[in-house]
């Protein structure tokens, strides 16, 4: 590493980069960078690795890879200029000068590495450190003529890259809160129609038995009792569990003694349904002796297929709900554009985040908010940015309030989270692009820079940031008036 090989000064002109520079400036070119060479699988540098160096590929392969949810990922390769145009071409489809540099986004902008930069197959290049990188700027302008436009390439690939793996972070949280919603109501329901195929056969063997041995005066008196369980009114539905657990050993004692075959399961599904001593002792008395056993079992097994077909239809309620907030969300079958409530979007984060926020109190304030012209599904991803980001500074616990009002000619909402906070010297930062406060493989340092493109360019509105420990505010200002929203 560092020995200069013969004809460099040569072999930087057949690169792009450097082609209309002069001798003098690639002869000074030659002699301010670090020649290196990575053998197969050597990491030039690390993703979120403080940027040092601007890098010239001069022969080999760099592999790009980077950390998304745990998971690394390759983005992109650079091949050197050697490599065949079809090639080039072919790989990314970006152009062949983007593949003969790297570092410069990040020297530029005082961050990190974005991604990690491995030798694949053994890789030469000439490292310039930042000093020697801006000097270059200066004293080879025609250098600016290739890398600005390979520079606004790369931004812009990012950060469509970055909008794409948000989402896809996003139908994650979507997909696990909804998997972990639709769980508890999916179990109840197929818990319930399994145990109903069962009970609708003994209740078949049940009401054959009870038609046999019953008078027109018992199966009325039956009847009665039935529709006056199935109607819910009962005492059982507000008694306190004391008083449910008298009356439940009562009603078990009363059926055991009347030699009531199933007592117990019987027992249960009657108490549940409000049913106590007095009409157990209406029906012994409206009923013959051998026809009471046949009129309880057949009650007791109508009234439990009852409530199994409730618990399924409640299942379906609670699916239905979901999926109603999942379309609300989403803004399924809605025009990109419309006139929303914002309170509409916020309610249907909170409850797609709601696995989130289980430990997270959180406090709503909805001021009297006139609706605003949106694209709904983009801000709802600026409100799960912010909640989530929210979440993760309080780890799971705390206090997370939102707002909305009026102020002047704008909407505002506000998020607010009791964290730690964010130290002053990065509030500034938050929203350039590749600036992250998590870890590693935690945050991509775009969910904030893509909420303000979303805030400020696609709707015309702003997006600050306070913060003291325990209360860190994000405000977000939307115009009131209508207006033609950007449509990139």
């Amino acid at each position: 590493m560092g020995e200069r090989p013969p004809g460099l000064a040569a072999r930087l002109r057949e690169i792009e980069l450097f082609a209309e520079l002069s001798d003098e400036q690639l002869g000074w070119l030659a002699g301010v960078g670090t020649h290196q060479k990575l053998a197969d699988g050597d990491v030039l540098f690390h993703e979120n690795e403080p940027a040092g160096h601007f890098y010239v590929l001069l022969g080999g392969e760099l592999l790009f890879t980077k950390v998304f949810g745990g998971q690394e990922h390759v983005l992109t390769k650079h091949i050197a200029e050697s490599t065949p145009e079809p090639l080039l071409v072919q790989y990314d489809g970006k152009r062949r000068a983007a593949h003969q540099f790297t570092g410069e986004l990040p020297l530029l902008t005082d961050s990190g590495y974005i991604a990690t930069a491995i030798s694949a197959g053994g890789t030469e290049l000439m490292a310039y450190d930042k000093a020697t990188f801006l000097d270059m700027l200066t004293r080879c302008p025609e250098v600016s003529r290739v890398l600005l436009p390979v520079l606004a390439w790369r931004i812009r690939t990012v950060e469509l890259e970055a909008g794409r793996n948000r989402m896809l972070e996003g139908l994650g949280t979507l997909a696990a809160g909804l998997a972990h919603e639709l769980n508890n109501p999916t179990a109840a329901m197929v818990r319930a129609a399994g145990e109903l195929r069962g009970t609708v056969g003994e209740l078949t063997d049940a009401a054959m038995r009870w038609g046999r041995v019953a008078t027109a005066s018992e199966r009325r008196l039956i009847t009665r009792v039935c529709e006056s369980l199935h109607s819910g009114a009962g005492p059982g539905r507000s008694m306190d569990v004391l008083e449910a657990a008298e009356i439940a050993d009562e009603v078990m004692e009363w059926l055991f003694a009347h030699d009531i075959d199933r007592y117990q399961d019987i027992g249960t599904a009657l108490v549940d349904r409000g049913l106590g001593i007095e009409t157990l002792d209406e029906i012994a008395a409206g009923v013959r002796p051998e026809a009471l056993e046949p009129a309880i079992g057949c009650l007791g097994l109508i009234v439990q297929a009852r409530t199994m077909v409730e618990d399924v239809a409640e299942a379906g309620r609670r699916i239905e709900a979901l999926v109603d907030t999942t379309k609300a969300y989403t803004n399924l079958d809605r025009a990109p554009v419309r006139d929303v409530d914002l309170w509409e979007g916020l309610e249907a984060t909170l409850a797609m985040l709601a696995p989130r926020l289980s430990g997270v109190r959180v406090r709503r304030h909805y001021g009297d908010v006139p609706l605003v012209t949106a694209y709904p599904s983009e801000l709802n991803q600026v409100w799960t940015n912010l909640i989530d980001n929210a979440v993760d500074a309080m780890e799971g616990l705390g206090e997370l309030r939102i707002s909305t009002k009026v102020e002047g000619h704008h909407a505002l909402v506000e998020i607010m989270d009791s964290g730690p906070g964010i130290p002053q010297g990065v509030l500034s930062l938050l929203f350039q692009p590749f600036f992250t406060t998590k870890d590693t493989g935690r945050g991509t340092g775009l969910g904030l820079h893509l909420s303000r493109y979303i805030v400020s360019h696609r709707h015309g509105g702003t997006i600050d940031v306070t913060s003291v420990p325990g209360d860190t505010r994000f405000l977000v200002r939307l115009p009131l008036t209508r207006r033609q929203l950007s449509a990139r």
